[in-house]
C-alpha cells in the first residue's frame, strides 16, 4: 500500500502553533532582526521540528526558477529591469519566467496558478501592490519575494528595491534653477506609484528651497508613456505664460514633450530646456541628446535576484528597503536662460 504524502507545513500553521502572526514567521524566515529573541527561538524551533522547507532550499544547489512579474511589458524601462535580472540569474544558474498581469486580479490569479504548476523558487514583482492576500498566497507557497519600485508605501515585511527618486527630482529641479529657469513645469507619473510621488516631492522641494512658488498649472499628470508626455506638452505650451523648462518623471514622457515642442516650432534647448528621468538608451540618441536623471534599472534587477537567493539560503537581509543612488546626466537638452547669470 502506497504511503500517503505528508502535507506541506505552512507558514500559517507555524504561526498558529507559535501564537504569533504569519508576518512574524515570515520576518524570521527572511532574516529580519526586528523579532524578539525568545519569539525568534520559538519559531525557529517549530520550523525545525515540523520539517518546514521553503522552495529552493537545496543545500547549496542552484535555484531553479525565478518568476519576474510586471504590470506591463510595453516599455524600454521594463527591458532594462529584465536585462539586469537575466544577467544575475544566468550567472547563478537560474532560469527566469517573465509575466505581465496588466493590473487585473484575474491575471494575478492565473499567474499564481501557473506558479503552483511549475514550482518556481522565488518571485520578483515590479511596481506591484503586494497586498496582504497576495503576500499570504506566496508565503503559503513557501516562495520568498522581492518588490522593485513598490506601488505604495514600502511594506517592511517584504524586501523592496528602488532608487533615490526624491533626490533625483530635487537634483533635476536644482539644476534648472541654477541655469536661470524660474517657470519650470513638471510632467508627473501615475499618482498611485510611490516613485511618482517621490519625484514630484523632490521637484516641489527644489522650487520651495529656491523661494519659488509651485504653480499648479505647471504640474501636469502623465502615465509614464510617450502619448501622455505629448498631451502634457500640448497643454503646457498652450498656456498664456508657458514654462521655459520642463522636467518629466520619465524619459518616455519627455520624448512625447519633444514632439509637442517640435510641432509648435519650438527648439530644444534654445527655446525650452528639457530634463527626463531614467536614462534609457533612447535618451542618448534623442535629438538633441537628453539631459536626464539616471536610475540604475539593471542594477536594481541584479540586486533583486541576489536578494531572493539570499532569502532562499536563509541569510539575513541587512535592510528591508534599499534605495540605489540616482545621478543627473547632463547632455544637450538644457541651456541657461538668455540674460541670466548662468549664461
Amino acid at each position: 500500500m502506497a504511503d500517503t504524502p505528508t502535507p506541506a507545513v505552512t507558514i500559517s500553521a507555524i504561526a498558529e502553533e507559535a501564537g504569533v502572526s504569519a508576518p512574524t514567521v515570515s520576518r524570521v524566515l527572511n532574516g529580519r532582526g526586528d523579532v524578539a529573541p525568545a519569539t525568534r527561538e520559538r519559531i525557529e524551533s517549530l520550523l525545525r521540528a515540523r520539517g518546514y522547507r521553503r522552495r529552493g532550499s537545496r543545500g547549496g544547489e542552484p535555484v531553479g526558477l525565478l518568476d519576474l512579474v510586471f504590470n506591463d511589458l510595453d516599455s524600454p524601462w521594463a527591458v532594462e529591469i529584465i536585462r539586469g535580472v537575466e544577467d544575475a540569474a544566468h550567472a547563478a544558474g537560474s532560469g527566469i519566467v517573465v509575466s505581465a498581469i496588466h493590473r487585473r486580479a484575474s491575471s494575478t490569479r492565473q499567474w499564481l496558478q501557473n506558479v503552483r504548476s511549475r514550482t518556481s523558487d522565488g518571485a520578483i514583482l515590479v511596481t506591484t501592490d503586494l497586498d496582504s492576500s497576495l503576500r499570504a498566497e506566496l508565503e503559503e507557497l513557501h516562495m520568498p519575494s522581492v518588490v522593485i519600485d513598490p506601488v505604495g508605501v514600502p511594506d517592511l515585511a517584504v524586501p523592496t528595491i528602488g532608487a533615490t527618486n526624491w533626490a533625483g527630482g530635487l537634483s533635476a529641479t536644482d539644476y534648472l534653477i541654477s541655469m536661470g529657469h524660474r517657470r519650470i513645469a513638471f510632467v508627473a507619473g501615475r499618482p498611485e506609484l510611490w516613485c511618482s510621488r517621490a519625484r514630484l516631492d523632490g521637484y516641489r522641494a527644489g522650487l520651495e528651497t529656491a523661494g519659488l512658488n509651485v504653480d499648479d498649472a505647471l504640474v501636469v499628470p502623465g502615465e509614464f508613456d510617450y502619448e501622455s508626455g505629448f498631451r502634457a506638452g500640448e497643454r503646457l505650451f498652450g498656456l498664456a505664460d508657458p514654462p521655459t523648462a520642463v522636467f518629466s518623471a520619465s524619459d518616455q514622457m519627455t520624448l512625447g514633450v519633444y514632439e509637442a515642442l517640435r510641432r509648435r516650432g519650438l527648439r530644444v534647448p534654445a527655446d525650452v530646456s528639457v530634463i527626463g528621468f531614467d536614462d534609457l538608451p533612447e535618451a542618448r540618441w534623442a535629438s538633441p541628446p537628453l539631459t536626464t536623471v539616471r536610475q540604475p534599472l539593471a542594477e536594481m534587477g541584479r540586486l533583486a535576484v541576489h536578494t531572493v537567493h539570499r532569502l532562499l539560503r536563509g541569510e539575513a537581509i541587512e535592510s528591508p528597503r534599499v534605495e540605489l543612488a540616482t545621478e543627473l546626466v547632463v547632455r544637450d537638452s538644457t541651456a541657461a536662460v538668455p540674460g541670466s547669470s548662468a549664461e
